[in-house]
């Protein structure tokens, strides 16, 4: 799939981008929109708008831009709807035009979207599914060697680390890197961990952890505390989001392996030192459903922090509260 987004969606008129880990499902999409260049026009479409329209997604695909530019379309499949019949009907049209991505999360094999882009020779689908530590590395890796750079020693490690495992973070912290050591793809450099100690001696990231803690811990007072302090050093509501919701998916990947039959101490006693710390009184505190509501309530929270006139910062405040105080219930 990775050439044929690379290629513009050469080879298939439609990809599937799912499964629980969606910085994976992000980064190929990244890949698509680039392939398209700067001047392509992007067309979001809604569920909604597919089942009130069955035509819309083939019109859309076959129109042309204004000025003869690319245009591209992306799907965000979530929601009670499912509209499978306006996708079949684009798939199965006699004119393949403009490429289609349809973002979704954790979809079971079942979901009749699923059956449908595996089964058509026409479409495309891939599950991701969260990265282990060794995955994390080799992603830093490749991510650094698009920026001319090429990691030595335990650098891919510590990069991994300092990001949480963040694809998103772990970019911007080879950015710095590149810009600092003057490397480009056709200047390539070599990072050593002198060079990272200079652009990285401090991150951000690591401060989160103490809000985590205190959110999932179930200490409100704590947690209130620490929110303040982030706020005044600059951090942002959404970034705050997605640190509580990268931890949440760490647990649901556990979840699902003492689902298997293993211990709690088992699957916590495996994980790296960086993901470790409070996990099993977090694993044992958060219960498999609840992980999953605070989960869809956090990427609820940010897309209406997204959306024009809404109450923003206080959304995501008021859920932190109310998790803090979920969790101390369950102590």
């Amino acid at each position: 799939m990775s050439k044929a987004l690379d290629a513009g969606g050469q080879g298939a008129r439609a990809f599937l981008l799912y499964g629980p880990d969606e910085a994976g499902s992000q980064a190929l999409l990244t890949r698509l929109v680039r392939a398209m260049g700067s001047d392509a026009e992007r067309i979001d479409l809604e569920l909604a708008a597919l089942k009130a329209d069955p035509t819309r997604l083939t019109d859309e695909a076959a129109s042309m831009g204004l000025f003869g530019e690319k245009r591209f379309i992306v799907i965000l499949w979530e929601g009670r709807e499912d509209p499978v019949a306006c996708v079949q009907a684009f798939l199965d049209a006699p004119v393949a035009g403009n490429p289609v991505a349809i973002i979704a999360g954790g979809l079971k094999t079942t979901a009749g979207i699923v059956k449908l882009m595996l089964a058509h020779p026409e479409a495309m689908a891939c599950a991701s599914y969260l990265p282990n530590q060794r995955d994390l590395e080799q992603i830093a890796a490749a991510l650094a060697q698009e920026q001319g750079l090429r990691l030595t020693g335990d650098c891919a490690g510590r990069i991994v680390r300092m990001a949480g495992g963040d694809r998103a973070l772990m970019a911007r912290e080879l950015e710095k890197l590149a810009l600092y050591l003057d490397a480009a793809p056709e200047r390539p450099a070599e990072v050593e961990s002198s060079a990272l100690d200079a652009v990285s001696a401090v991150s951000g990231e690591v401060d989160q952890k103490h809000f985590i803690r205190a959110v999932l811990g179930g200490q409100p007072v704590q947690m209130a505390q620490e929110l303040a302090r982030l706020k005044a050093e600059g951090e942002n509501s959404i970034s705050l989001l997605r640190a509580v919701h990268r931890r949440m998916q760490l647990l649901a990947r556990l979840h699902g392996q003492m689902a298997g039959g293993r211990s709690a101490d088992s699957v916590t006693s495996s994980l790296p030192m960086w993901e470790k710390d409070g996990a099993l009184p977090q694993l044992q505190r958060w219960t498999a459903d609840g992980v999953a509501t605070l989960n869809t309530r956090l990427l609820d929270a940010e897309r209406s922090i997204k959306a024009p006139s809404t109450a923003g910062d206080v959304l995501a405040d008021s859920l932190f509260l109310s998790a803090a105080r979920a969790a101390q219930r369950r102590r």
